[in-house]
């Protein structure tokens, strides 16, 4: 495929084919992210031994959390690539690194064969996925946002939380099928090593992918008009109060997300008592319902605008994540348990649907995908990334309850920016000439 030429428009055949071809990069890539969480408590034992199942998670959510201190790192890097070479390339290069992280993850052995060799390989696995994933954000949504007509931008856009929620389904939907077709034993010792290998071969596919996908428009007026270079000095000296307002829209959010989704499985058999293969079948069927949601939400943004939906998820947030988590935690009933869940879901729809959308509108296209994907990682390192080892560090503290506080905190704290700041949608900087 032909990219367009500078100041054509694509088609929407065009459009079609590239937001397809990117939705399923970022797919696959946001599985190898999340396969770890998913079998974190099947290959925890391995490489953190210990007879206490709270310090297991809590080792491995605190590398977890590691993987997340190379996002910004990594969002730096290649927003910086993807704004100067094309989101294209940007797109290329992550899915190539989250490859290698996965592999690694697959073949490494464990603690009894090789020691502290096993946690440190692995925590060298998720600096690589983390370098990946944090360029993987910024790109993706800088090309979902660029390939989207205005007046579908919204709807569009929200695929990439449609894929970036599919990526986390598939992890467990891998899941639940490894439960059924091999034994406990077999899943302990080896089986868990499966979703790592399956995921760097997908990579290896998507590789090829991306490397025939078109170049966004916006990226082709930048580069005719000889734009300012993307760099850190030219986003803080001259988009600081945009950054700023990505890191903090980002914060209660992204917090909100990792509790409800990536969190909710652990929570769910370590502190609500419900085994493994009920809570990995209630994430399973909410992430179902949630990823469904993000598409209408995103079309809701488009004729309401992209505020009133911020808004919401920030008041029925503050009103209701402590309610929610204190009664999940003492619901023994899977049905209630994965209702409470889903309630919580609709509630972050709010923000997931529209949130790379909002902030690719905040940024001229020279500096988008930096713009888009730094301050993001920041928050996700500062709040997303250490969600699980927060939460279960006040649970082994006998406090768990403040957890829940803290998010609420949070969510609150985001509100106060989705209410002073402009609806994006009304003043984009993304330009269609």
């Amino acid at each position: 495929m032909t990219a367009p030429l500078p100041h054509r428009p694509p088609t929407q055949r065009e459009r079609l084919k590239a937001i397809i071809g990117g939705s399923t990069g970022n797919l696959v890539e946001w599985y190898d992210w999340y396969a770890y969480a998913a079998f974190t408590l099947y290959f925890a034992p391995h490489f953190f031994p210990s007879e206490d199942r709270t310090a297991q998670l809590l080792s491995a959510a605190g590398i977890f959390a590691v993987g997340f201190l190379m996002r910004p790192i990594g969002a730096w890097a290649m927003g910086v690539y993807a704004d100067r070479h094309g989101r294209k390339s940007g797109l290329t290069l992550s899915v190539a690194l989250m490859c290698a992280g996965s592999l690694l993850i697959a073949v490494t052995p464990g603690y009894e064969v090789i020691g502290v060799g096993a946690p440190l390989l692995l925590v060298v696995a998720r600096l690589i996925q983390g370098l990946s994933i944090g360029g993987e954000y910024g790109a993706s949504a800088t090309y979902l946002s660029e390939m989207a007509g205005r007046d579908r931008r919204g709807f569009y856009s929200s695929f990439q939380y449609v894929t970036l929620i599919a990526g986390q389904l598939v992890a467990i939907c891998v899941l639940l099928v490894l439960q059924g077709v091999l034994s406990d034993q077999q899943l302990d010792e080896w089986g868990w090593r499966i979703p790592f290998l399956i995921g760097g071969g997908l990579a290896v596919i998507v590789f090829w992918l991306r490397r025939g996908l078109s170049e966004t428009q916006s990226f082709h007026v930048a580069k005719a008009e000889s734009a300012p270079r993307s760099g850190f000095i030219e986003l803080v000296t001259n988009h600081p109060r945009e950054t700023l307002t990505v890191m903090l829209l980002t914060a209660g959010g992204t917090i909100a997300f990792y509790a409800y989704s990536i969190y909710m499985q652990k929570f769910l058999v370590n502190t609500s008592g419900l085994s493994r293969e009920a809570a990995s079948q209630i994430n399973g069927i909410t992430l179902l319902f949630f990823m469904m949601l993000q598409p209408v939400a995103g079309a809701l943004s488009d004729r309401i605008g992209r505020k009133p939906l911020m808004i919401g998820f920030g008041v029925l947030g503050v009103l209701f994540t402590y309610p929610i988590f204190a009664t999940l935690a003492v619901t023994r009933d899977p049905l209630i348990a994965g209702l409470l869940v889903m309630a919580g879901l609709i509630i972050v729809t709010g923000y997931t649907s529209i949130n790379a959308v909002v902030k690719a509108e905040l940024f001229p296209a020279h500096i988008r995908a930096l713009g888009v994907a730094l301050p993001y990682a920041l928050a996700n390192t500062l709040f997303g990334g250490t969600a699980e080892f927060v939460a279960l560090y006040f649970k082994q503290a006998g406090i768990e309850q403040a957890f829940y506080i803290y998010v609420t905190v949070m969510i609150g704290i985001s509100l106060i920016i989705y209410i002073r700041m402009r609806d994006t949608q009304r003043h984009s900087q993304i330009r269609e000439d």
